[in-house]
Formats: structure tokens, sequence, C-alpha cells
């Protein structure tokens, strides 16, 4: 079943000049076609400014298209009477964690968004006490957010949305204000939360490390999709995704200049074992 999927997908912003007035439109999507399965891990690459969050805010129906068709869980995203639908099945996390949470103890902030959606009282406690566990943040359900670490607020606002059930996560570039340890954490806990409660996780970043176990990539500038495979199709790559200013895995780079120097490498490494396995069978 298509998770999220969309038709010749177009948007615009509005140029207004110092008094308000509308000068022009900008087209920050153009004409995309996407088509995610139900339960893949997708990622979403592209420097600042080639419209990966502007993307990312259609699948949630915070913008709608203003050309072609986004579908999410069957939803048409320009339907108002479906609103309520789309964003029940697919949830956000954006960059700063401190947008995103406004209560005063993380267990309150993580109920939140179950109360919203009217779930009784005692089913709330429920998935507020299994989406803290599944984030791995339990012992810290009495705490104040205030006194977190960045990568444990991010984790308490994956588990806000966990804490809704939808059925696709969608991440605007999580990791962007965290160190690599908390870049780490948070990585894990999403493919946590994939693994053990089937959610389709869509994931928009500029770190390369972060999508070598996507199911599928897709890469974007200035509002197209310019490439798209799995992480070695597109990481095999290297010299297509310098000239749309992307670096690619430390380990793919390495292997990428000793397959220049003569060396039999295969294309589109992605781990260093599989870089020293390859060494190791040189001759």
């Amino acid at each position: 079943m298509d998770m999220v999927q969309t038709e010749k997908l177009i948007f615009e912003y509005e140029k207004r000049d110092e008094e308000g007035n509308v000068t022009g439109t900008y087209r920050a999507i153009d004409q995309i076609d996407l088509d995610v399965k139900e339960g893949q891990f997708i990622a979403v690459l592209g420097h600042n400014g080639s419209g990966k969050s502007t993307l990312a805010k259609h699948i949630n129906a915070i913008l709608v298209p203003t050309g072609g068709t986004m579908w999410v869980n069957g939803k048409n995203t320009r339907e108002p009477d479906e609103l309520w639908n789309v964003r029940q099945s697919a949830g956000m996390v954006f960059q700063n964690p401190d947008n995103q949470i406004i209560g005063t103890v993380v267990e309150e902030d993580v109920g939140f968004g179950p109360e919203n959606l009217g779930v009784p009282t005692d089913e709330i406690w429920q998935r507020v006490e299994e989406s803290l566990k599944a984030v791995g943040m339990i012992e810290y359900r009495h705490h104040s957010p205030n006194k977190l670490s960045g990568g444990q607020k991010q984790r308490v606002a994956i588990a806000g949305v966990v804490a809704m059930e939808p059925k696709c996560i969608v991440l605007d570039e999580p990791t962007a204000m965290l160190d690599p340890a908390g870049r780490k954490e948070v990585l894990k806990t999403v493919q946590k939360l994939r693994r053990n409660k089937k959610v389709t996780v869509i994931l928009i970043t500029h770190y390369m490390e972060e999508v070598i176990d996507a199911d599928k990539i897709y890469v974007m500038d200035h509002g197209h999709v310019v490439m798209e495979g799995t992480p070695r199709e597109i990481f095999a790559r290297v010299e297509e995704l310098k000239r749309y200013r992307l670096d690619v895995p430390q380990v793919t780079l390495l292997a990428d200049t000793l397959r220049k120097q003569g060396l039999n490498i295969p294309e589109g490494i992605l781990r260093r074992e599989e870089l020293v396995e390859a060494l190791c069978q040189l001759n």
C-alpha cells in the first residue's frame, strides 16, 4: 500500500515587497513524483534551498499543493475534510525540539497530542508510557524538558509524535542541531521505532551517514528530484552528488579515491567493513 504518493506536485511561494504586495512567485517544488510504500525508510537529500523541507511540510498538510496532488495514506491533502485524517496518519518531527515541546513535564508533553485527538485518559497514559519506553526516556518522565540535553529533547519530541500513533513519521532535519553522539542516539531511536511499530519513516537530512540504511533515497535540487535509487546506487555516483553540492559518506569517498588510483574496489561502498573486505581481497 502507498503511504505517501505525489503526482506532478508543485508548490509556489508568493514574493512580496516591503509593503506586503505580491510581486511574483517562487517555485520551491516543481512537478515531483514520489511513491513511498507502507513501512519503508525513505531519505530525502538536498542542499539548503533544494525544496526538501517544503516537501516535508506537504506530507503533514502544513502546506498544500499549488499544483499536482499529494496523497497521504490514500487521503488527498488538498481536501479540507481530510485534514484531520492526514495529520493523524503523518506525524512531524522538526529540526529544533524546543519548537515542538510545550509541556513543563516530559510525560505531560508526550500526552498532549493524544489528548488533542480525543483519546480516553487511561489510554493516553498507556500511550505515554509505551512511547517513552520506545525512545528510551521512561526514567525522565517526571523531568522538566528544559533540563534535558538536545538529543534527549529530540527523543521526547519523537515520543510525542509516536504517542499519536501515526502510520508515518516525517523527520525534517531532526539531528541538525545535535552533536555526533546526539545524532546517533536519535537515529537509533527512529530505527527501533520503525522495527517495533512498523511505521513508515521519511527522513529529510543533509548528513550522508544517516541514510545508508534507507530503502530508497531521493535527491532534490531547485525543487526537482534529480536522483533516486538505493543508497548503494546513489553513492556510487560520487561526482554527480558533488555537482549538487552534496557530500558522500567518508568511507565511500575514500573508496572512490582508491578506485581512481587504480585499485579494484567496487562502487558504492557504504561501510568501513565493506572497504576493509574489499582491500583484503586485492592481490
